[in-house]
């Protein structure tokens, strides 16, 4: 779930709502479960409407922000903090929670995150 947290933080470094992604995990014997998944998220995209429009950016800016995102997220520096994160995270042993990984995320990678979208 870590990446999750990264994602999120990268897309709201970017202006972008970070509601527009979502990874959660379902079995192959929780088809009820990926059912209510897909129906959730599409149903969230619909209310936010088309890309940029909820964030008021032009389909331009949009393109220019995801590309900076794109380059941001195969940054070999980051990818490797984020590394070292979620291993502090594993070895820290408590329940993790999406909030708990966010806010790890948050101190640790907000300085990477900023300085690689310029």
């Amino acid at each position: 779930m870590g990446v999750n947290g990264l994602i999120k933080k990268v897309l709201k470094e970017t202006g972008l709502n970070p509601e527009r992604f979502s990874l959660q995990w379902a079995s192959a014997a929780e088809a009820p479960r990926f059912v209510k998944l897909i129906t959730d998220f599409t149903q969230k995209i619909k209310e936010l409407g088309p890309l940029g429009r909820d964030e008021g950016l032009s389909p331009e800016e949009v393109q220019e922000r995801l590309l900076k995102a794109e380059k941001l997220m195969s940054n070999k520096k980051l990818r490797m903090s984020f590394g070292n994160v979620a291993k502090a995270l594993r070895k820290e042993g408590t329940s993790l929670t999406d909030e708990i990984i966010a806010a790890k995320v948050d101190e640790k990678l907000t300085k990477a995150v900023s300085a690689g979208l310029g």
